[in-house]
């Protein structure tokens, strides 16, 4: 199936934030008989075609899971290379990003990444903080069950310092103590390579969401697919748990 035509848009129901699990880079690269960060590498490049689809298509939100906080006990010559990986994109891409509107958002555990990369994205988070055209998200070295255990310590020593009641806490105040906070809930989640698991992947945010799990590869992810996953979620009827 062919990536829609710009005039067939409008039929479409475009989701205001797209989730997607980037997996399959070291498939990719095995089957190839290829090194895996060559995986990693031309996964970029779908990382690129994304971000262009999403703008082509109004996507509003675009949250990428780029490395968990699982991840760090892959071999350290793998992390070593995704993290050169990572500074070669902050510093190659951010010129165009910014240029298309493009605000850059890192969500995760900033403490477990190298000085150098921090500063790189505090920069790129600065320079891009002003664009409206796409909010791209950025789950780097982060786990969902920490991001919600980290929120319940910052409400319950605010309960302790007497800035709240218990009475208080409720499920909007937990979401606004996530690193999420100003973002809306994805509507769409997209996991490719055929496993079908969310993997500690925005736990919270993700109670309505619509899921769909791709057989293909991240590497082979493309604007055809990124068309064919917003055609499927047109399909969907969501109720959110009441009658249709």
């Amino acid at each position: 199936m062919e990536a829609k035509p710009s005039s067939e848009i409008a039929d479409l129901v475009i989701p205001a934030h797209i989730a997607i699990i980037m997996d399959g880079n070291g498939r990719w690269a095995k089957a190839r008989g290829l090194p895996r960060i060559a995986g990693h590498r031309r996964g970029a490049e779908a990382v690129r075609a994304s971000i262009e689809s999403a703008i082509k298509y109004g996507v509003r939100y675009l949250t990428l899971y780029s490395f968990s906080s699982e991840n760090w006990k892959r071999p350290a010559e793998e992390v070593s290379d995704l993290m050169g990986l990572l500074r070669r994109y902050l510093r190659s891409e951010i010129a165009e990003l910014h240029q298309n509107g493009v605000r850059l958002r890192v969500i995760g555990e900033r403490a477990d990444l190298s000085n150098d990369i921090v500063e790189l994205i505090e920069d790129c988070e600065s320079r891009t903080a002003g664009n409206t055209r796409l909010d791209l998200i950025i789950a780097l070295s982060y786990g969902g069950r920490s991001e919600i255990a980290n929120a319940v310590k910052q409400i319950a020593q605010k309960a302790i310092n007497g800035e709240i009641s218990t009475d208080q806490v409720d499920e909007e105040l937990l979401g606004q103590h996530l690193e999420t906070a100003d973002i809306p809930d994805p509507d769409l989640l997209i996991r490719t390579s055929g496993e079908q698991r969310i993997s500690n992947f925005l736990l919270w945010q993700l109670a309505y969401a619509e899921f769909l799990f791709l057989d293909i590869l991240w590497p082979d992810f493309n604007e055809q697919e990124f068309a064919n996953a917003i055609s499927e979620f047109s399909r969907r009827d969501r109720r959110f748990g009441a009658s249709s």
